[in-house]
């Protein structure tokens, strides 16, 4: 697009809450459902433009979303604060706008960001739950959420996170920056109904926050907390997994429905 046509256009930042099961994650994909598809959509639809929704990260088929930042331009006289409410009666029940507002010219959903946090949702408990099928992680067994915990601020700092990346995934570099990483249990979230039982069953949050990561990064090491957990790994264990650089050493892939975009930092 011509630099004076782009100038003549306003950028629209949005913030996005999803829930991800009935999707193939955020980027479009031929022959596939996707969130960026649907919101694109709904934005043309409302504007009558031809336009392109430029997101803040790819989201794997199942990830939820509690604040996704995207962003597109148009020449639509529509209030910037008033593209929330329009565009939430178009949308499905499953993707909507919370948030919308003008942001400068240079504002980039992806390149512009600092930071994003993630958080991770497992159901321990002896029984799966019907409410949380698409939404907490379920492990059955008794997990240690302290020593998960210890085995978490392993993470913070800046490492060479390979041991934590699906194989096949190309990145320039493997080194992130983890400022922030716990585990803890709680009673209630806001995007979650958390089943009350008797003395049985409790919801862990794994939360994390970094400069960027790897593919599969955060649900390999909600993998890896699960087996600490168990006691099948050590919280001393993650410091040698970081270093060792070998995906096998890690636990395992944690499924999808458990993650949740949580944030994105500009």
């Amino acid at each position: 697009m011509p630099l004076n046509r782009l100038a003549m256009k306003r950028n629209i930042r949005l913030i996005i809450e999803y829930d991800g099961t009935a999707y193939h994650g955020w980027q479009s994909q031929d022959n596939a459902v996707t969130v960026q598809d649907t919101v694109t959509a709904a934005v043309c639809k409302l504007t009558g433009e031809s336009c392109t929704i430029t997101g803040s990260s790819r989201t794997d088929a199942g990830v939820h979303a509690l604040g996704y930042v995207c962003n597109f331009f148009t020449e639509s006289s529509i209030p910037a604060d008033k593209f929330s409410f329009a565009l939430n009666t178009i949308l499905p029940a499953d993707i909507k706008v919370i948030h919308s507002e003008e942001v400068p010219q240079d504002f980039h959903s992806r390149f512009s960001a600092r930071a994003k946090k993630y958080l991770y949702y497992i159901y321990n408990s002896t029984f799966p739950s019907a409410l949380l099928r698409h939404r907490a992680y379920h492990v059955y067994y008794p997990l240690d959420v302290e020593k998960m915990d210890r085995a978490a601020q392993h993470f913070t700092g800046t490492h060479d996170f390979l041991a934590f990346s699906a194989s096949g995934y190309s990145a320039k570099t493997t080194v992130r920056t983890v400022m922030e990483a716990s585990v803890v249990k709680v009673s209630q979230a806001r995007h979650i109904i958390h089943p009350q039982r008797d003395g049985d069953g409790q919801l862990i949050e794994f939360s994390v926050t970094g400069d960027g990561f790897l593919y599969n990064m955060v649900r390999i090491m909600a993998g890896t907390l699960v087996e600490v957990g168990f006691g099948k790994l050590r919280p001393q264990d993650i410091p040698d997994i970081i270093a060792g650089l070998d995906r096998r050493r890690a636990g395992r892939t944690a499924p999808a429905h458990g993650l949740y975009l949580s944030e994105v930092f500009y």
